[in-house]
């Protein structure tokens, strides 16, 4: 009777040292990919698919788009604060940040979108 307890025993205990090893693992891998994961810099303006402009979200300032609309930054935030379109979608979207997300105001054709400032560059290929 002791000889079975004694292997259920070394059974948890080696239950215990298997789960340790992969939740060990599992956070190095969590870490690992919030490291390396691109997180965007830059807010980039398009108006009728032509830039407009790429402005620092860690610079707070207002940007007039044209007549028609006007941009926000601050607090690493970038939001849409002003539009002559008739429907106002752009307005009350959610502030972009870091995390990427894009603003369309349709009507006058502005893009907002945010990017990474090293990996948003046009991809080349070798031959």
């Amino acid at each position: 009777m002791n000889d079975s307890y004694g292997k259920i025993k070394r059974m948890k205990k080696k239950d215990i040292i298997l789960v340790a090893v992969m939740l060990t693992a599992a956070l190095s891998l969590a870490l690992s990919v919030k490291m390396n994961r691109s997180e965007g810099e830059s807010l980039r303006i398009t108006v009728d698919g032509k830039e407009y402009g790429i402005y620092r979200l860690d610079e707070d300032q207002t940007i007039k788009i044209n007549k028609t609309n006007t941009c926000r930054i601050r607090d690493g935030k970038a939001w849409m604060i002003q539009a002559d379109c008739p429907d106002q979608v752009c307005i009350h979207h959610k502030p972009l940040d870091h995390t990427g997300g894009s603003i369309v105001c349709l009507p006058n054709r502005v893009f907002m979108t945010v990017i990474n400032n090293q990996t948003d560059a046009p991809d080349t290929v070798a031959s």
